[in-house]
């Protein structure tokens, strides 16, 4: 396993600890690693030889990483993105979703590494819908933040939930003609979006988290600031997703048809207050998203 070498408060090593401990003492204290797992700073070391890598860093990270790898990879290996949950690391019941292309026989390699009787992972032929419901809902959780921050309760933020799903769905299949409406059924769409955007402390997500404190300081305090002072070292994805998908709108010219994920953008860099959240959601867009969509992909 991979580590991002950091020095600890006790002047150690973060990957020596993990060696030692069989536990990542720093962003999940108390759950023990697998035995076989070893944890090494070494990315070229680290990746000699695999067949399988499985990436678990925030996507900002990923393409620094993945140019880092060329050259150094075998020329078969088969890869997989993902997002860990503490409900699978204390065993509760969960579920997640493998998005694959045409191989079927591989997506299934992925299904039986990751299966526990508490995992149910299920193979979904939308690559591209899998990979934008984990990435869109990042920006929905922002949303959901806010409305926690401003104390407007769980009717509005079940309203923005569901906003959300619908740009979700909408803004998919605009750019991928292939993706499949009942993707967003699977763990990877609408459970998701429920899962990251919940306030209960052991499973709600860090884009809420932080978003509701923005909003709770009036826009006030820094994502950054924010970031650093609640997620000890963690990184947020929905503000710098929000941006990503700002700057696709603006240039296709669908900011009129996302007006939460504008929005979320807006209030984020300061341009809009947090209560603009349902101020401007609560908007209908100008053409159907769903009626529209062949037209404009």
């Amino acid at each position: 396993m991979w580590v991002f070498e950091e020095t600890l408060q006790s002047g150690e090593k973060l990957a020596d600890v993990i060696n030692r401990t069989n536990e990542h003492v720093k962003y999940l204290p108390g759950i023990k690693l697998g035995k076989n797992v070893v944890a090494d700073p070494d990315l070229d070391n680290a990746v000699k030889d695999a067949n399988m890598f499985v990436f678990v860093i925030p996507h900002q990270f990923m393409d620094g990483i993945c140019k880092r790898l060329v050259g150094k990879v075998r020329g078969d290996v088969e890869a997989i993105s993902l997002i860990k949950g503490m409900e699978i690391a204390v065993e509760k019941f969960s579920e997640a979703t493998v998005g694959y292309r045409d191989n079927r026989e591989i997506a299934e390699q992925w299904v039986q590494l990751f299966s526990t009787p508490y995992f149910m992972v299920t193979p979904v032929q939308d690559v591209e819908g899998v990979e934008l419901c984990g990435t869109l809902k990042n920006v929905v959780a922002i949303a959901a933040g806010f409305v926690d921050g401003l104390d407007m309760g769980n009717n509005t933020k079940a309203a923005i939930m569901r906003i959300g799903l619908r740009e979700m769905r909408a803004f998919s299949k605009l750019l991928f003609s292939s993706v499949r409406d009942s993707t967003f059924f699977e763990s990877c769409g609408v459970a998701d979006v429920i899962t990251t955007c919940c306030k209960k402390a052991d499973i709600g997500g860090r884009n809420r988290k932080v978003a509701e404190a923005f909003a709770k300081n009036g826009g006030k305090r820094s994502f950054d600031e924010l970031e650093a002072e609640k997620l000890q070292g963690q990184k947020l994805q929905g503000v710098s997703t929000a941006r990503e998908v700002y700057e696709v709108l603006s240039h296709r010219g669908w900011l009129e048809l996302f007006p939460l994920f504008a929005t979320v953008h807006e209030i984020c860099i300061g341009r809009l207050p947090p209560p603009a959240i349902v101020e401007y959601s609560e908007k209908k867009p100008r053409l159907s998203l769903l009626e529209d969509s062949a037209r404009y992909h």
